[in-house]
């Protein structure tokens, strides 16, 4: 099915990337504008895209806007689309170079969260300034705020990609469970939402890029949810969240039928601050654990879980069987205070839930089986970029327990060599080439059914103790 981009408004040619995100024009001619995607400043660590305006000739009476869409990577090629739009009507494409992917019956993991495209940009204290805006914040905005800021922003570079928590966790795993080895790749799926838009159309097709299938429709006429990262030279981080329609997630039978068709759900943390969708995390979480799929849940945001703590508590004791969490979130949780070690919360929180990661920064992690806890030291590396490390971690215990690795030791051990291999890169998102490595170090055990019951706390006990 094509992907209908749309990048001009009712009352003219798109002049900027401004448009696509729903925010009025400046007062300059738009048919002498063209939105430009290019993989400026491209690194071999990175995959993402620049925006920006720019000037493009066009004849007097010409009302056309050339539009050059790119999306690059590494891994990926390149793929460019060049339209002439008019006025009369909307172009739509298909990816170009992305094979079309085969829907499996079964997933071995659907993760249920936000998909929001980030926008992140390196300013100075009087933009911040300028905009209102408290330095090192996280601020829910709306859309004429979102429209501000990018107004704001207007000429300089910022990088786009499809952003959020559990994405990054889901095209880790993906990546580490690509058939290395002669082993059967792993079928990795999320479920959100996203509008009609050109955003929504852009963060579709980068998680299909790398063999995460989106399995949500766009909602028409809807608006794609954003995430705005400024970042001062102090490397302080300034988010402007815009939800869009990410909030709009309803447990309704499509939905029974792909929690219904996974071994693993992964519900992600943030979904607690949209007050529309708790009520759906919790029918979700309620239908796998009664149709025996294993539930993971991330606690995402220290915040986020003392604002809910009480409605995480009770789908987490009631329905979860894994939940990963940092130090800090770990004790809010458990409502307990600073002195209260990453030890102790992972012992007390593996009494309710079964399985908890806990990570701790550079002094390693904790993971916890049914009351049994298991010291993980960090994996080495020389950090450059610690954003990302956890949702890292996540993926590298998922793909333990798919591989059926049968001992706690060995599955935190994977997941801080994947978590050490993020922290050590400029950007969020593990490798393909890091991935086959990481993977291919694994060694092969005969597969078990997916399940906790089948885990030891030590790697010298046997599966069958």
């Amino acid at each position: 099915m094509a992907h209908c981009v749309s990048l001009h408004q009712a009352t003219g040619c798109a002049s900027s990337v401004r448009d696509i995100v729903g925010v009025p024009s400046l007062n300059f001619c738009p048919a002498r504008h063209a939105v430009s995607l290019s993989p400026a400043r491209r690194s071999r660590k990175q995959s993402f895209v620049f925006l920006k305006s720019e000037r493009v000739s066009a004849g007097p009476s010409s009302c056309r806007s050339r539009t050059s869409i790119r999306c690059s990577s590494h891994e990926e090629g390149e793929a460019q689309l060049n339209v002439e739009e008019s006025d009369e009507f909307e172009r739509s494409f298909q990816p170009y170079g992305i094979p079309e992917m085969t829907m499996p019956d079964r997933w071995d993991v659907v993760g249920l969260g936000q998909a929001m495209v980030d926008f992140s940009g390196i300013v100075e204290d009087g933009f911040l300034q300028g905009l209102g805006l408290v330095k090192g914040t996280r601020k829910v905005v709306n859309h004429e705020e979102r429209g501000n800021c990018i107004r704001a922003l207007d000429g300089r570079n910022y990088k786009v990609t499809a952003g959020g928590s559990l994405s990054n966790t889901l095209v880790a795993l993906a990546r580490l469970g690509a058939g290395y080895n002669d082993e059967p790749s792993l079928n990795v799926a999320m479920t959100g939402s996203v509008g009609s838009d050109a955003l929504g159309d852009f963060y579709r097709t980068k998680l299909k890029r790398a063999n995460v299938h989106f399995l949500s429709e766009p909602i028409p006429n809807g608006t794609t949810g954003t995430v705005i990262v400024l970042t001062t030279p102090d490397a302080q981080r300034t988010m402007l969240s815009y939800q869009g329609m990410s909030s709009l997630i309803n447990y309704d039978e499509a939905l029974e039928e792909q929690i219904a068709s996974s071994k693993i759900l992964v519900v992600e943390g943030y979904l607690w601050e949209l007050s529309e969708t708790v009520e759906s995390i919790a029918k979700a979480c309620q239908s796998a654990r009664e149709k025996g799929i294993l539930v993971a849940l991330t606690a995402s945001d220290i915040s986020c879980v003392k604002r809910h703590r009480e409605k995480m508590w009770k789908v987490m004791s009631e329905s979860a069987d894994m939940i990963f969490c940092n130090s800090d979130e770990a004790r809010a949780l458990l409502n307990g205070d600073g002195n209260m070690s990453p030890a102790m919360a992972a012992e007390i929180l593996s009494k309710f839930c079964h399985l908890v990661s806990v990570t701790d920064g550079a002094r390693g992690s904790y993971i916890g089986l049914k009351g049994e806890v298991s010291y993980v030291q960090p994996a080495p590396c020389v950090p450059v970029d610690t954003c990302g490390a956890g949702d890292a971690y996540a993926a590298g215990v998922l793909y333990g327990i798919l591989r059926g690795i049968p001992h706690l030791k060995g599955i935190g051990n994977l997941a801080a060599r994947v978590a050490s291999v993020v922290v050590g890169q400029q950007g969020t998102r593990l490798r393909e080439e890091d991935a086959k490595e990481l993977s291919s170090s694994v060694p092969t055990f005969a597969c078990m059914p997916v399940g906790l019951i089948n885990l030891t706390a030590h790697e010298e006990q046997s599966v069958n103790a």
